[in-house]
């Protein structure tokens, strides 16, 4: 499996969430679950469970969300990827916590991602039995980044996802 080039999956998933792409290629909805959407985009082809956080630590700078993302083109299945809240120093570590599971994301500025295939299907599988997960970090500007996400209907909108983009190429 490869994967996405960062820039290609940053720039579509952006496009996906505004008004005008929304109005001119929306995606279809999959399905609606708790705190969790699950949408399919025929055109790019592609499908992503996707949720905003529960909870975000002081002011946000940036609209915050989570995702689990499906590219059939180019045999990517569940990789994980988050955009904070507000930009992290470049010297700061990124921590994921999930149940008693701790992941260090790479990334830069707002974007955090796995490190590899073996890394997002481990983010997966602990999101799949844990209550909540947490990104956290410095932010840029000195504060504290936390961006908590509730996970309940996660692992359903996940299999949608997924489902969704089984007999797309």
């Amino acid at each position: 499996m490869r994967r996405i080039p960062l820039f290609l999956y940053l720039g579509l998933l952006a496009s996906a969430l505004t008004p005008a792409a929304l109005r001119a290629a929306a995606p279809t909805a999959l399905g609606v679950f708790d705190g969790w959407g699950a949408f399919r985009e025929s055109e790019t082809p592609r499908c992503y469970a996707l949720s905003k956080p529960a909870a975000t630590i002081g002011s946000r700078s940036e609209q915050a969300f989570a995702s689990i993302g499906f590219w059939p083109r180019a045999r990517i299945r569940g990789q994980f990827y988050v955009r904070l809240s507000k930009p992290r120093r470049a010297d700061s570590e990124l921590r994921l916590s999930i149940g008693a599971r701790r992941f260090i994301l790479t990334g830069q500025g707002v974007h955090g991602w796995a490190r590899d295939q073996r890394m997002d299907a481990a983010i997966i599988a602990a999101m799949r039995s844990a209550p909540s997960m947490s990104i956290e970090g410095r932010g840029a500007e000195g504060g504290a980044i936390a961006d908590t996400y509730r996970l309940r209907g996660a692992a359903t909108a996940i299999d949608a996802a997924a489902l969704g983009c089984a007999r797309l190429r």
